[in-house]
């Protein structure tokens, strides 16, 4: 009777010990203590590991696209039990915290759609120079994250005169054959990058580094080839302006390193030959302009080019008063023979002729006859 029944006992052990075998191999459910979802619902799959048949049963609302919720402890175990799902561990987790992906869009991304369904069309040039504002003020848009496809025009609307657009876009998603339709509105204009002046300039002042900002304005305002900025820093203006103003090329000029009745310093410049004398300008110049200087010693008007500040560099024929003949000099050198540097410095520096030494110069020098006085006839003896 006793082996009878010590051989019972050992046969339920034996048939016990596979159930808890596969009892062991069986992992229990764990809390998560961060989840992050992407549906509008929260799933105890989600919530918890090891979930079983119960993973797919929606148990919360998910929060708003792009931001996270907190659940305490309690809270999910609750919820749980309401499910049917018990024995779940927690160890040290305090709370849970639900995070809702999302795609966001930030207002950057939207005008640079606008931009690029604009581009080269109804006469705008390039997306990069394309100006947008939009209707309604969008610091950031954001979408759920299935949406994972590019901005598709679908229908593009634009008004040249007013600059008024209306633009239809398509985005794919990965959850739903339909894509995520939007739509905005606003005005784009084409703009250019410009010098501006940062305050009133007259004509006579240099162009500074402080004096010139560079700017984004509409292209309609700037008439002609904007100026670049660093091509206006040490430049002239035609003609005063004031701040705010939009420069073109065609305003600024190179300074003036001559002004007008200003005393200047005349080079005469030939090969083999380098003087200087002093003189007045006739006009005013800048560097490499062809002006008109008087000679202070000579009082001759001559043509010359501004080479520097106060300086005017007058090369060999350049003169232009004509010059006095020269007088005939008794010289055991003959007049071809006096090297050309040397004339030209003489006729340049020394001043011109009188009209009576030109003429005096040009009447010929006839030679007076000598009178013959009679002779009386001899006497004869």
């Amino acid at each position: 009777m006793i082996r009878t029944t010590l051989a019972s006992i050992s046969t339920l052990l034996l048939l016990a010990l596979p159930a808890v075998a596969a009892d062991e191999l069986i992992a229990s459910p764990a809390l998560r203590a961060s989840v992050t979802v992407t549906a509008d619902v929260v799933r105890i799959g989600d919530l918890i590991e090891n979930a079983g048949s119960a993973a797919l049963i929606p148990v919360y609302r998910s929060p708003d696209l792009g931001t996270t919720g907190t659940l305490t402890v309690g809270q999910v175990l609750s919820v749980l039990r309401a499910k049917q799902v018990i024995g779940v561990t927690t160890g040290d987790i305090k709370e849970v915290q639900v995070t809702r992906l999302a795609r966001t869009l930030a207002s950057k991304d939207i005008q640079n759609a606008v931009t690029a369904a604009l581009e080269r069309r109804f006469g705008l040039g390039e997306a990069a120079n394309i100006t947008v504002t939009l209707d309604r003020s969008v610091a950031e848009m954001r979408l759920d994250a299935s949406n994972t496809g590019a901005f598709e025009p679908v229908a593009t609307r634009y008004d040249a005169r007013s600059g008024r657009f209306d633009i239809a876009f398509e985005i794919a998603n990965n959850s739903n054959s339909a894509p995520t339709k939007l739509r905005f509105t606003g005005t784009a204009i084409e703009t250019v990058e410009v010098a501006v002046l940062t305050r009133d300039i007259d004509r006579a002042e240099l162009l500074k580094s402080s004096d010139v900002s560079l700017e984004r304005r509409p292209k309609a305002e700037v008439t002609g080839e904007p100026a670049a900025r660093d091509r206006s820093i040490g430049m002239q203006l035609r003609r005063a302006m004031r701040a705010g103003t939009p420069l073109r090329v065609a305003d600024i000029v190179k300074p003036d390193f001559v002004l007008r009745d200003q005393a200047v310093t005349i080079i005469y410049q030939v090969p083999g030959l380098y003087l200087t004398t002093r003189g007045k300008a006739i006009e005013n110049g800048a560097e490499g302009d062809t002006v008109s200087v008087l000679n202070l010693h000579s009082k001759r008007t001559l043509t010359g080019v501004v080479t520097g500040r106060g300086q005017v560099t007058v090369q060999g024929g350049s003169q232009s008063a004509p010059m006095a003949p020269a007088v005939e000099q008794t010289s055991s050198i003959k007049r071809d023979d006096v090297p050309p540097a040397a004339a030209l410095a003489q006729s340049l520096i020394q001043p011109p002729a009188s009209a009576a030494q030109i003429a005096q110069a040009q009447i010929p020098q006839a030679p007076i006859p000598q009178a013959r006085l009679p002779q009386a006839p001899a006497k004869s003896e």
